[in-house]
Order: structure tokens, then C-alpha cells, then sequence
């Protein structure tokens, strides 16, 4: 049979893991058993666990049921940061088998390391997250996701190779490379950031070549938040299926959590190897429940090399019942970061609200920067939304999307702003993670 953009995979096109068809008290048992491993495990060997386990009056042995986790205090960016580079190793230096680590640009990195079973099973939920997504043993999957000490390109390789595809790791970047390759080589799938994607269809075009015609169907895509309007964007301009893959290098990896390409409703997440909570952004000593939104939290429940309790990850999104898997809770979107959010004169901003908004404004393309100033002597910041304009948009169009944009942001999002609607091709494109925000504003 062949598979078109119109006719996802089924689940039942594929065999699954044992644990993704469990039921969900068969699941939460065997979480309890490895949660109370971990805590015990990273105790042992991990001094910052050790020091912060009996700073907060807790001992591994207080952990009896799922609930408890919420008494053990939370892991922090910032712990990783101090303890670099290999204090939250729980192996000795020869069992390491492979590092990763942050780009370091808004500090010190933050490195995270892997035994062999480690990447063994990272490998397998990439294989698991991509087949949920409709890829398939025997295709050629294209992956765009840069390679090096980022998590995502290697990730994504050896989860595609377990999963038993073709891959091309052409890595990020080289724009042109990737559509002669797409061209040449004709892959099935092609995985890469959403904003990255975007990059290479506009490339497209400008070459004369039909995003639709290529030999593509399948995109999975992460690394960075996007939006139902953007997953429509993409799915018309390149006649394919999009789905979410979620993951963090200080948690695994990409793999934490895939999207079904059957419902694409959000990422199940694979909770036989991960414990998610929600917690209050602003006062993360609630736990909240399913369906309520707040920063997402992690812990891990198999990891050897880097065992990781209770991570704070910044991401803003809801927990939500399984539906393809439904043993496995789903992740809702993410609607941004809480160090990406903006507070423009009292009022909480995200770049994801503004792609919602700009992408149901039909003379307006994805390409958006948000400028956040503070004119000299005002007290008040400005926020200047620049976004190009579709090629076929007139002067007038121009105007009347202009004011569309900007009343609509102030309707939702309840802050005023000025739109520049800019040429198309005038705006720093993605190779990679794209950058939205940038914070013009005097340094105090």
C-alpha cells in the first residue's frame, strides 16, 4: 500500500512496544517501582541529590507511592550549570559512553552523559516516537536536525536506524543541499525544527519547485514550540503529515514524547521511562492535576548516567488524558517558556500567540520577529511585531493585514503593539532553532 499525506498510518500497521498497550494501573505500578530505584539510585551516587534530599528533610525511603515524589525538592538548570561538567554523573567516567552538552550561550553548558543502555534506550523511544508518527522500517528518512553535542541529530539518527530506516544525516543548515538531496535521493520523511522546514519550502518555491511534489509524507518535528496554524501551514505547502516529537537534552533527548499521526492530538508521553508532573509556574509548591496548566516537570525512571529528579524545564503546557496510547498521558501544546515569556506593561506575551494569531490573517506569512524597546525617556517598553508579507499581498493588503494583526493582538493578548509588515525573504530565516525575541531594551 502506498502511504500519501491523506492516509496516515495506523497503529495497527506496526507492532508496538509491550509497554505502549499496558493498561494504565499496570503502568503507574511499574513507575512506582522504578521512581523508588531512582531516587534511591541518585542518592547513592549523585553528592548534589545527596546534599539537596537531606537539606529538604527527605530520604529515598519516604517514597511509597506515586504522590510522594512531590515532597523531594525539584532539579534546576542552574544545578546542572554548577556541577559542571561531570558532578551529576552517577557512573564512573568508563561506563560514560557518550556526552552531550548545551551550546553555553546564555551560560555556563550544561552537560548530560549516556551509558550504552542509555543510548539503547533513548534509541528505542526515538524508534517509538517516529513509528508513532507514521514513519516506517524501509523508508528514507531525512534528517535535518543539527548533529554535534545538540542532542537532536544524533538522537534522531540512531532512533531512525533502530527504528529500521535509510537515514540521511545531512545535518542543519545548507538550505540548498537539503532540497537537491530531497530532490535526488527521495526520502519519506524529513525531520527537522518546524521553523527550519518552513526554510526550505520558501527555498523551494524560490527555485520553482512545488513543496507539494516531492517525495515526502511525513515530518516530525520539535525543538522548538509551534502551533496548529503553523502544523496547517506546513501540511499544505508540502502535502505531508506533521507531527510533535518532544524532548530535552537534560531529561534524554528527542524521544520524551511523540505524536500520533493518526489523532495528532498532542505527544504521548512515554511514561515507562519518564514521570511528568505540572507544576504552578509562579508558586511551584502546587502540584496541579490533569488538564491544568502550568511548567512542565520531569524525572526520570531508567536512566543510568544522569538520573534526573523532578526537572524543572520551563515548558508551559497541560497534561491530558492518552488517546492513541492510552495508558500514556499526552502533553498539550506548548504555549511557550517561562523564561521566553514577555511582560509588556503588566501583560504576559509568547511568540506562539503571536504565530497563532498572524497565521489566520491570510496576507501574512510565518516569518515574525518580535523587537521589544524602551524609547529614551519613556518608562513604558514598545513591542514591534516585523512579519513579510505573502508575495501575492497588494499596498492595501499590505495596510488593512497591518491593522488586522495589531487589533487582534490587543483583543487576545490584551497589549498594544505596532505591526511592520516587511518584504518577503527580509527576515532572518532558521537553520535550526530560530531566534523570535529580540530584547532591544537599555541594560540596567
Amino acid at each position: 500500500m502506498t502511504l500519501h499525506a491523506t492516509e496516515p498510518a495506523a497503529a495497527t500497521d506496526a507492532v508496538l512496544d509491550r509497554e505502549e498497550t499496558i493498561s494504565r494501573d499496570e503502568l503507574e505500578a511499574l513507575q512506582l517501582s522504578r521512581l523508588q530505584h531512582t531516587v534511591a539510585y541518585a542518592y547513592d551516587r549523585v553528592p548534589l541529590y545527596k546534599r539537596k534530599f537531606d537539606e529538604h528533610g527527605v530520604h529515598p525511603t519516604d517514597l511509597r507511592e506515586l504522590a510522594d515524589l512531590g515532597k523531594f525538592p525539584f532539579t534546576t538548570k542552574e544545578d546542572l550549570r554548577l556541577e559542571y561538567p561531570f558532578g551529576m554523573f552517577a557512573v564512573p567516567q568508563h561506563e560514560v559512553a557518550r556526552i552531550h552538552a548545551s551550546s553555553g550561550t546564555t551560560g555556563r553548558a550544561t552537560v548530560v552523559g549516556y551509558t550504552k543502555k542509555d543510548l539503547a534506550d533513548w534509541a528505542k523511544l526515538v524508534a517509538r516516537s517516529l513509528r508513532a508518527s507514521g514513519v516506517r522500517p524501509g523508508m528514507k528518512v531525512h534528517n535535518a536536525y543539527g548533529y554535534g553535542l545538540f542532542t537532536g541529530g544524533m538522537g534522531a539518527h540512531a532512533g531512525a536506524e533502530a527504528l529500521g530506516c535509510t537515514v540521511i544525516p545531512i545535518s542543519g543548515g545548507q538550505t540548498e543541499r537539503q532540497i537537491t538531496l530531497i530532490q535526488d535521493f527521495k526520502p519519506d520523511a524529513i525531520l527537522a525544527t518546524p521553523t527550519y522546514l518552513l526554510t526550505i519550502a520558501d527555498a523551494m518555491m524560490k527555485q520553482g519547485i512545488d513543496p507539494a511534489s516531492t517525495s515526502l509524507k511525513y515530518a516530525v518535528l520539535g525543538a522548538e514550540p509551534w502551533t496548529e496554524e503553523m502544523r496547517h501551514e506546513l501540511e499544505v505547502t508540502m502535502n505531508i503529515k506533521a507531527c510533535d516529537i518532544y524532548g530535552l537534552s537534560e531529561v534524554m533527548g528527542p524521544g520524551v514524547a511523540g505524536e500520533a499521526v493518526e489523532t495528532q492530538d498532542g505527544s504521548h508521553i512515554w511514561e515507562d521511562h519518564f514521570r511528568p508532573e505540572i507544576i504552578d509556574a509562579f508558586d511551584p509548591t502546587k502540584v496541579l492535576g490533569d488538564g491544568e496548566h502550568g511548567e512542565l516537570v520531569f524525572t526520570s525512571l531508567t536512566k543510568e548516567a544522569l538520573p534526573i529528579i523532578r526537572y524543572r524545564t520551563k515548558d508551559l503546557t497541560r497534561l491530558l488524558p492518552g488517546t492513541a496510547r492510552p495508558a500514556h498521558r499526552r502533553m498539550g501544546r506548548i504555549t511557550g517558556r517561562s523564561d521566553d515569556m514577555i511582560i509588556l506593561r503588566g501583560v504576559n506575551l509568547f511568540p506562539s500567540q503571536i504565530e497563532e494569531i498572524a497565521l489566520r490573517i491570510p496576507e501574512l506569512s510565518p516569518h515574525f520577529q518580535l523587537e521589544l524597546t524602551r524609547p529614551e525617556g519613556q518608562r513604558m517598553d514598545q513591542l514591534t511585531v516585523k512579519i513579510e508579507r505573502r508575495e501575492s499581498v497588494t499596498v492595501e493588503g499590505v495596510a488593512s493585514a497591518a491593522k488586522v494583526l495589531q487589533q487582534q493582538i490587543k483583543i487576545h493578548v490584551g497589549s498594544s503593539c505596532t505591526v511592520s509588515v516587511v518584504e518577503p525573504g527580509s527576515l532572518e530565516r532558521s537553520n535550526g532553532k530560530l531566534r523570535r525575541i529580540y530584547d532591544m531594551r537599555p541594560k540596567a
